[in-house]
């Protein structure tokens, strides 16, 4: 319950950090933006109109001729290339270093400079007119990409908070039902030791009797559960080898105990199959695939439990001929609480995923179902 409750608060931290971060850069990003163009604007706007002012003037004083001077001189990042009529360079300011000293580059450059904003002719007396070509600073122009690249970081914020809450809620759910587990185990765990006890004194006064001998089977199979319970939440040892004797001995148990209207099959592969994994908790995986087939059945049908291998896989198929599900029940049945049973908790499918995925590191799904005609549930489990 401790490792739960440090457990949900390390992902609160986590998530409430990682918000911070995004807010943070997300308005740091965009007041840095708006400022930078905004100075951007300003700059461009006092050199363009202090070259009109020049090209207005017809004969500006040294003190106007130093300040324009004194304008062009302080853009260290405004590009500017001036050209004359003939497209002779007559300056340049803040292009490209490579290429600085390529005059037919330079036009060039001029030429799409003047596909963005339209160049500025300053005129003269003796016709020998000018054009100042110019364009946004390499910082400005770099920033057009700012709000996609901001977009695509909140977009994947977003995500990785969808895939948050969803494992918090998948967790939440994985230690209700694990407790719930485990207080079933300690539940019947006192009933069970006077069971047992009582059992051997009955044994001692009627050895024989038949009663006895059943009633002794079923405290053994309460014990199996109670074991099964008890380990939903722990991690089980993988001491069992043989898949094949583990899915033999659940077959032979639960062909006893079912409807004798079921028709209900195994097959299995001519060699051992060696895997590890916990008897007791395949066994319970097994048997709630096959309850669940028979309720689906009604006691009534063909029930098949196939084992085969596949590449470095091992498959175990649970294929029923009863009602099937829809596509909004299959896409549900592994889900915490979810049952198409008037009775029952929903819990045996949602614990079986549980021992299969975490304890097993294999897969359990609905390999195929279809309404009126069945379903087939596959679990899949490496071989080594």
């Amino acid at each position: 319950m401790r490792k739960s409750i440090l457990a949900r608060l390390n992902n609160w931290i986590i998530f409430s950090l990682m918000t911070l971060i995004v807010l943070t850069i997300v308005i740091a990003s965009t007041i840095l933006f708006n400022f930078l163009r905004k100075e951007e604007i300003k700059r461009v706007d006092i050199l363009v109109s202090a070259l009109k002012f020049q090209q207005e003037v017809t004969t500006p004083s040294l003190e106007i001729q130093s300040l324009i001077l004194q304008i062009y001189s302080s853009n260290t990042t405004i590009p500017v290339i001036i050209l004359d009529k003939e497209d002779q360079i007559i300056d340049s300011k803040n292009i490209p270093r490579e290429i600085e000293n390529n005059s037919r580059e330079i036009i060039l450059l001029a030429k799409q400079m003047a596909q963005h904003y339209p160049p500025i002719e300053l005129k003269f007396p003796n016709q020998n007119n000018q054009f100042v070509y110019y364009d946004n600073s390499r910082l400005l122009n770099n920033l057009r990409y700012s709000p996609y690249i901001l977009g695509f970081f909140i977009l994947s914020y977003f995500l990785f908070s969808f895939w948050f809450l969803r494992t918090i809620k998948k967790t939440d759910e994985g230690y209700l039902w694990a407790g719930l587990a485990k207080e079933t185990a300690h539940q019947i765990g006192t009933p069970l030791s006077s069971m047992i006890g009582w059992i051997e004194i009955m044994k001692l006064e009627h050895p024989d009797s038949e009663g006895v001998y059943e009633i002794e089977k079923d405290i053994e199979r309460l014990r199996t559960i109670s074991e099964r319970f008890s380990k939903i939440g722990s991690v089980p040892e993988l001491n069992d080898t043989d898949f094949n004797t583990t899915i033999q001995d659940n077959y032979n148990y639960l062909k006893t105990r079912i409807s004798r209207k079921v028709n209900f099959s195994l097959q299995l592969p001519p060699d051992d199959i060696q895997v590890p994994h916990n008897k007791i908790l395949m066994s319970w995986v097994i048997e709630n695939l096959v309850k669940n087939a028979v309720d689906a059945m009604k006691g009534d049908g063909t029930l098949t439990m196939s084992v085969f291998e596949k590449n470095k896989n091992i498959l175990v198929e649970v294929k029923d001929t009863g009602s099937g599900m829809t596509k909004r029940q299959a896409a549900n049945a592994f889900k915490p609480g979810y049952s198409t049973k008037k009775r029952g908790w929903g819990l045996g499918l949602s614990l079986a995923k549980r021992v299969v995925q975490e304890y097993h590191n294999g897969d359990i799904k609905i390999a195929h179902t279809e309404v009126g005609k069945g379903t087939t549930f596959r679990i899949t489990i490496r071989k080594s």
